[in-house]
């Protein structure tokens, strides 16, 4: 079913850190992926619900005090990404990084939808590299 939220990712100054606080604060558990500067995210049981998500380097400043966020992104599943990249463009969204393959899991982009809020759309695909 595409349309629900699949993934979040926080992105950080100090992985360490923000691992360490979240594991502390709610229990997290985080996993390096393979030997990228990524950390895989379980929130908790997958009998239970709840998404998953990861943690990266902030790439850029962090938002100022008091203003709307935009380094902890949520990442939609959807059925064709390339048609919903065009869909929200054309809705008065805009590209923020345009399609690449997350390998063995699938297609990614993020976007800006009209108030300026970053999301990521992901299009399953295990053959994508």
């Amino acid at each position: 079913m595409a349309g629900r939220v699949v993934h979040f990712e926080i992105q950080s100054a100090d992985p360490q850190r923000a691992i360490r606080f979240y594991e502390a604060l709610f229990g997290w558990k985080a996993e390096q992926w393979g030997d990228q500067p990524y950390w895989l995210i379980t929130t908790g049981p997958s009998s239970e619900p709840g998404i998953n998500g990861g943690l990266l380097p902030r790439r850029g400043s962090p938002p100022e005090t008091g203003q709307a966020v935009s380094c902890y992104v949520c990442t939609v599943d959807v059925t064709s990404l390339d048609a919903s990249l065009e869909a929200a463009q054309s809705l008065g969204g805009k590209l923020a990084v345009p399609r690449m393959p997350i390998p063995k899991v699938g297609w990614l982009a993020y976007a800006i939808d009209p108030d300026g809020n970053i999301f990521g759309m992901m299009q399953s695909d295990p053959d994508a590299k």
